[in-house]
């Protein structure tokens, strides 16, 4: 069924069993009550009327033309939705969730099927919904997800604390403090936006109250037991994403209800991601939809359980476009064949498990050591993506293979083991993968890090031993990557990775007994060569009215006279009208990271958002603040929020808080 007429309702108010009134964007086939149709569903915090409304208005009608309804619903406290929210994946989120899958699979147009989907939040909750199984859920497609909210996630990974905590934690201030439209909600718009304000929660708080892998963060885990989840699962994300991890995870724990597919892309949907090449996102999801929401029978369980491209000899670059590459499938997914790597006598990497005596190494990286690798979470092909690793790897101890004389494919998560001593109770380790190009250009191909005293156990840290030797597997990000003829694979080891990770609260030092170190690396193996299908579409999204453009600058000063180290963010979306509601946005991020030599208690973190919104005769500002900093005891946080109607301030709050280190 192609090209449908339909409807689109600009609001829809549902109202839950408590009293709460939750606004709804839906696209609607027509004729849908005479015909019914089932619908797709998702669940987000991010404002329909303005923060997703260009990626909903490139994907939604599509499916609407398909036969399919759309129901994007904003999470209460958001947008237009009435109350507060209360926290990421709650479990009064999810269970409003679920009385909204009721809801809709009760509606007169509904064929009483549902199917929920989403990219990062909406990815995470409808795998979390599916795991709590209502009964008119039949299938997700779940997009730069986590089925590990602790170790996959922007808060903590593998016991390290990521400065994403901070940087998510300033930006939800920010998007929960924005204002309801009043186009939509009349006069109650002031009376809700003062409420949200004032009882708005710093999430940042609750979070570090949870620095190991308690209950706090089992919640929502389905890893944790993934036969909760019954009904069939499209699992999508992007090399060049933090969140890469999952789609192998799901497969490997959902069996043969879940499809992996893998590209170059950033945190976006694949039909309008970079770097390219992109796919069809659309006919991907109509035709899983067609087949668990409807019934027909057009093949989609038998897809290859994954498919991902395999990037090849990529160019490290300021922005990366176009990554190259090829597409493979695996029918089934099975664990790799390892291809081990050990350090020969003369400290170069060689193939093979052998062992040879190398001298121990004694590391310890510069505090710096980090300010190439990017952000956790990017949304822009450019320096948010990992840049040329030269810079990094000259703070850390680095070995490489000869240049190879044959290609060397990989798709899985490399694993590197070693015996390390540590000269305090608490260190960090990273370990990266990188292709070092004839000409001495790098690129990361993957990374992972590890808080020693979480090796055991990210529930039950234990304190390293000063000077004993310690035993260390560090997994790292899956990676799906060809070496070529010529290039070099290097293995980095460094005891910092910032910005990225805060460092611990002493700057220790580990010995390396390089005699142990083996690195072992996911042989692709037996893979068809396809070709995925791109977008129709070319340019997918919308065009709104620019008022202004949008800008973007990221830096790293050091200031040497002062021994210190700058890293600058700003970020300008421009000012934006859409079209069709009148309503302008524009949101402003500031974010500053410093650190001096050889003091890790000198981390300092501050991020601010301003964010306007207006129509003729009507404008709103909010300005949000969030700060870290720490003793080697202590996390000191503090926010703030400032709300302007016209020139008139209108609202003030602080927070500030202090948080004992727990093992990091």
């Amino acid at each position: 069924m192609t090209d449908r007429s339909f409807t689109t309702i600009e609001n829809q108010w549902i109202l839950l069993k408590d009293g709460t009134r939750l606004a709804a964007r839906i696209w609607m086939p027509d004729n849908a009550e005479a015909d019914p149709v089932p619908a797709v569903f998702e669940f987000l915090p991010y404002r329909k009327r303005d923060g997703t409304s260009p990626r909903d208005e490139s994907t939604y009608p599509v499916f609407a033309a398909a036969g399919i309804a759309g129901v994007r619903v904003d999470i209460r406290g958001s947008g237009e939705s009435d109350g507060v929210i209360d926290g990421e994946y709650t479990p009064l989120e999810l269970a409003n969730a679920v009385e909204l899958i009721e809801w809709i699979a009760a509606q007169k147009w509904s064929n009483g099927s549902v199917g929920m989907m989403g990219i990062s939040w909406g990815g995470f909750n409808c795998l979390q919904v599916a795991a709590l199984r209502p009964p008119a859920l039949k299938a997700v497609i779940s997009i730069a997800s986590t089925v590990d909210r602790y170790n996959d996630d922007i808060h903590y990974k593998n016991g390290t604390h990521l400065s994403g905590q901070l940087s998510w934690a300033a930006t939800m201030l920010a998007y929960q403090s924005r204002s309801p439209d009043p186009e939509l909600t009349g006069n109650r718009w002031k009376e809700m936006w003062q409420e949200r304000l004032e009882a708005e929660p710093f999430f940042m708080e609750e979070w570090l109250q949870h620095q190991r892998r308690d209950e706090f963060w089992q919640h929502g885990s389905i890893g944790d037991n993934f036969d909760d989840v019954q009904v069939p699962a499209l699992v999508i994300a992007g090399w060049a994403d933090g969140y890469r991890n999952t789609p192998l995870k799901a497969v490997e724990g959902l069996g043969p209800k879940a499809k992996a597919i893998i590209g170059p892309w950033v945190h976006k949907y694949p039909h309008f991601a970079w770097p390219k090449p992109r796919a069809d996102f659309h006919g991907e999801a109509i035709r899983w939809w067609n087949r668990w929401l409807r019934g027909e029978e057009n093949g989609a369980e038998n897809l290859p359980q994954v498919r991902a491209y395999i990037l090849d000899a990529v160019k490290p670059a300021p922005r990366r476009d176009f990554d190259p590459g090829f597409w493979v499938a695996k029918d089934m997914w099975n664990s790799p064949e390892k291809h081990h790597f050990h350090i020969d006598a003369h400290g170069r990497l060689v193939s093979g498990a052998g062992r040879e005596a190398v001298s121990d190494v004694y590391l310890r990286s510069p505090l710096d050591t980090g300010t190439r690798s990017g952000e956790f979470f990017t949304l822009k092909p450019d320096a948010e993506m990992a840049v040329d690793q030269r810079g990094d790897d000259a703070g850390s101890l680095v070995f490489e293979t000869a240049p190879l004389a044959e290609t060397l494919d990989y798709l899985g998560m490399p694993v590197v083991k070693l015996m390390v001593s540590s000269d305090a109770e608490l260190a960090n380790l990273c370990a990266r993968i990188v292709d070092v190009h004839p000409d001495g250009s790098a690129l990361r191909v993957s990374f992972g890090v590890l808080n020693l005293a979480h090796r055991n156990s990210n529930a039950h840290p234990e304190p390293l031993v000063p000077g004993e030797k310690t035993e260390i597997t560090l997994v790292l990000d899956a990676c799906g990557y060809r070496f070529e003829p010529g290039h070099k694979l290097r293995l980095s080891l460094s005891t910092s990775y910032w910005p990225m990770i805060l460092p611990p609260p002493t700057d220790a030092g580990l010995t390396i007994d390089v005699a142990s170190i083996d690195l072992s690396m996911p042989k692709l193996g037996d893979a068809e060569r396809i070709d995925m299908k791109q977008p129709e579409n070319p340019s997918p999204l919308p065009d709104y009215i620019e008022h202004a453009p949008g800008k973007t600058h990221r830096s790293v000063t050091r200031e040497l006279s002062a021994s210190r180290t700058d890293y600058r963010i700003h970020e300008d979306t421009g000012l934006h009208e859409h079209p069709g509601t009148g309503l302008s946005t524009r949101q402003l991020r500031d974010e500053l990271w410093q650190i001096s030599d050889n003091d890790p208690t000198s981390m300092a973190g501050r991020s601010t958002w301003t964010c306007d919104m207006s129509r003729p005769g009507w404008f709103v500002r909010t300005v949000s603040t969030a700060h870290i900093s720490c003793t080697a005891s202590d996390w000191h946080i503090s926010a703030s929020v400032f709300a302007y109607e016209g020139d008139a301030q209108v609202f003030e709050k602080t927070w500030e808080k202090v948080v004992p280190r727990d093992m990091m």
